[in-house]
């Protein structure tokens, strides 16, 4: 079973409910797990934990997905669960989710990134799922020097947005068996031809690693947060979101 359609977009706003969050009862971690493995999700459950809402239980899926579930396991959810304060909803669904998904994509090696540096301090960093046969990702990478320049440090990783096997998944491969994969990778943007012998290489683990966080095109990109913005957007707007966050 996907996760997506379990209840799509389904809104909760609570105003005055809310309990501090504590360790979930044994026995309802156990119903809520004994549930979900009935329901087949297609993602590993990372944790079961008490949410601030009282008989409401928080499960986190790998990849940062969140759905909601009751003490007894009968009922689950997926949604927003918004907490209201002095009249401003806050999303804390979001929250979560991005925080899951920067712990999942900052702890990608550097090693395995193609990787552009930001000029003297970096300020902050932005992951970008590319595919050199993405002509928005070549659009992005035409403001990467505009980016690092204002101190943004902008990694690379691979995701060939027509699957495995395609023309993209082989010049990414090529780009991560390069000795140089900043050079390869410029070369293939400005239309050139790169060869490199094969090699082990992170193209699938990272197309895999995107699809779990939910990237469906290129060019992805991954704030520190875990904030993910689909789409090219020019630099200077793109800086202003991450600056203004890193603040």
């Amino acid at each position: 079973m996907r996760v997506t359609p379990l209840f799509a977009a389904a809104t909760l706003a609570l105003a005055s409910t809310f309990a501090v969050a504590a360790s979930p009862d044994p026995a309802a971690e156990q119903a809520i797990r004994k549930t979900l493995k009935t329901l087949e999700l297609d993602v590993p459950v990372e944790s079961v934990s008490a949410s601030p809402v009282s008989g409401l239980y928080e499960v986190q899926l790998q990849g940062g997905r969140v759905l909601y579930a009751s003490a007894d396991g009968q009922f689950v959810m997926q949604g927003y669960l918004f907490q209201v304060q002095d009249g401003k909803p806050v999303n804390l669904t979001e929250k979560t989710e991005r925080t899951g998904v920067a712990k999942l994509i900052n702890s990608i090696p550097v090693g395995e990134m193609v990787v552009y540096p930001a000029q003297g301090k970096a300020k902050s960093h932005i992951t970008v799922f590319t595919d050199t046969t993405c002509p928005y990702c070549h659009k992005l990478h035409a403001e990467v020097p505009e980016l690092n320049r204002r101190g943004i440090e902008v990694r690379y990783v691979a995701f060939p947005r027509q699957g495995p096997g395609s023309a993209g998944d082989e010049q990414l491969q090529a780009v991560w068996c390069s000795s140089d994969r900043r050079a390869a990778l410029d070369k293939l943007i400005d239309g050139k031809d790169v060869k490199a012998a094969s090699c082990a290489n992170p193209v699938a683990k990272q197309f895999h690693l995107g699809q779990s966080i939910g990237v469906n095109g290129t060019p992805a990109i991954v704030l520190e947060s875990g904030q993910v913005i689909p789409g090219y957007q020019p630099a200077p707007q793109l800086a202003k979101l991450i600056l203004g966050e890193a603040k």
